[in-house]
Parts: structure tokens; sequence; C-alpha cells
């Protein structure tokens, strides 16, 4: 198993920023995807942004909704994403899902609460 644990979030203002964090531990895996959803209650879960590696290399991608806002990186080391959000609006309020796909299966994090006011 994987466990993925998030970080960070909270309350911010409009305009303001926020980091999360997710560090995976467990067992060796190959990573493919790692990234973050949200969720909205009633609406589906959106991936905000991700990366994926390819033949050793990884590129990130990101939710039309965020580009240029959002920027995620990562640390292979530590098998760690962060996602630094800036430019917060309240339609970024939501719960943040750190998530692996890995040759393994894919893996979730618990979640953790991101409020924006305005």
């Amino acid at each position: 198993q994987v466990q993925l644990e998030e970080s960070g979030g909270g309350l911010a203002q409009a305009g303001g920023s926020l980091r999360l964090s997710c560090a995976a531990s467990g067992r060796t895996v190959t990573y493919v995807t790692m990234g973050w959803f949200r969720q909205v209650p009633g609406k589906e879960r959106e991936v905000v942004a991700h990366f994926t590696w390819y033949n050793g290399a990884a590129s990130a991608g990101y939710a039309n909704s965020v580009k240029g806002r959002f920027a995620i990186s990562k640390d292979n080391a530590e098998n760690k994403v962060d996602l630094q959000m800036n430019s917060l609006t309240p339609e970024d309020t939501a719960v943040y899902y750190c998530y692996a796909d890995t040759t393994s299966g894919r893996f979730w994090g618990q979640g953790i609460q991101v409020n924006v006011s305005s």
C-alpha cells in the first residue's frame, strides 16, 4: 500500500494564496501520475493539476480553471508534490485530494479542506 499524507490548506481570502503538500510513503512503487483533484459537494471530482512521468521525464498538466494561478512542483527524492495556489477565488473552495496512479493501482489521500472567502 501507498499512503498519501496531505498538509496545508485552510482559509484564505480572495486573491490570496495557499500551499498544499502531499507526501507519499509505504511500499516502493513506480509512479505514473501524481497530483491533485478537488471536489465541491454536489459536483464531480475535478482534476486540478498533476505530474505524469514517461520515459523518465515528468510533464505537468493543469485544469483550465487554474492555469496561470496554480503551480505544481515535485520532489522525486521525497515522493512529494506541492500545489501552490495563487489568486484564489471563492470558486476554488473545495476538498482537495492528493492522488497517485502507480503500477500497483491508484491511491488517494484523505482530502484537505480549502476555503476561500470573498
